[in-house]
């Protein structure tokens, strides 16, 4: 495994600086296949030899007509409990106060025994979990044997590590099942990794803990689990404007994980307060 990291991020040094001594303007060409991680032969990059510089001339410019404000909104969550792991989801997109769309799928399906989730920019979130994917299957036809929640998460922190401060959004979980059983992990746009029992990711995420930290026990029944990641999902959707949509819900267990929900958001609302009266 030790072997797989150097390699893979000496290919990616090596290729991210062929990439950068290209003239400005020119199309990006490889000297072997694309490369994991950097634009195909024949994509058309932007005018500027050093990204990072590009993009924060536009972030903090003093001219408030040039400068680029990414606004983004959702609530994602998981955590681990007795019986495994907990993913639960919105499914609103938002651009602004523009709701864009209700049914976006948040959760990256990378493979049968691992997930990924997407807060931040839509794009960045849902291109490098799919890479992570296949990374994933690459390692386990090298070597025989799925890869670990560890190892994944960290290929995926390497990947985007590459490219700090250039503007990616992105700040995901990375959960799953392997030999040493349920992992769960954070993992974020400047290369940063974490593990922990419980995360919340988006703008709802403060709501979303705060149900969460009342009503978490490790000891929890499944069906207690599911109550308790719907209810907080559908609290955090009603006081978070960028949050909405549908709660999809996904366990994670020793075969495997399995889609447990897709639950409006309003109609759960709506059914709580009938319940308290």
């Amino acid at each position: 495994l030790q072997h797989y990291f150097i390699q893979s991020n000496l290919r990616m040094a090596a290729l991210a600086a062929a990439y950068r001594s290209q003239t400005p303007g020119t199309m990006f060409t490889s000297p072997s296949a694309p490369p994991t991680g950097l634009p195909g032969e024949g994509f058309q990059y932007l005018p500027n030899t050093d990204p990072a510089s590009f993009v924060e001339e536009f972030q903090n410019s003093s001219s408030v007509d040039n400068r680029i404000k990414f606004h983004q909104g959702t609530t994602t969550l998981g955590f681990k409990f007795k019986e495994g792991v907990i993913i639960a989801v919105d499914s609103r997109a938002t651009a602004g106060s523009y709701i864009a769309s209700q049914t976006v799928q948040k959760v990256i399906e990378i493979n049968p025994f691992l997930l990924g989730t997407m807060a931040g920019g839509a794009a960045d979130c849902s291109f490098w979990e799919r890479l992570l994917a296949k990374e994933c299957r690459i390692y386990q036809l090298r070597n025989r044997e799925r890869i670990s929640v560890a190892a994944a998460s960290k290929i995926l922190s390497n990947m985007v590590y590459q490219y700090k401060g250039m503007g990616l959004s992105m700040g995901t979980m990375v959960c799953g099942w392997d030999k040493r059983g349920p992992g769960l992990y954070y993992v974020d746009d400047a290369g940063q990794r974490t593990t922990n029992y419980m995360f919340s990711v988006g703008s709802g995420s403060t709501y979303a803990y705060g149900v969460m930290d009342t009503g978490y026990r490790y000891d929890m029944s499944v069906e207690e689990a599911c109550e308790l990641g719907r209810k907080a999902i559908m609290h955090a959707a009603h006081r978070d404007a960028m949050s909405g949509g549908v709660v999809n819900l996904y366990h994670m267990k020793e075969d495997g994980w399995v889609k447990v929900s897709q639950t409006d958001v309003s109609q759960m609302y709506y059914q709580s307060l009938e319940e308290n009266q």
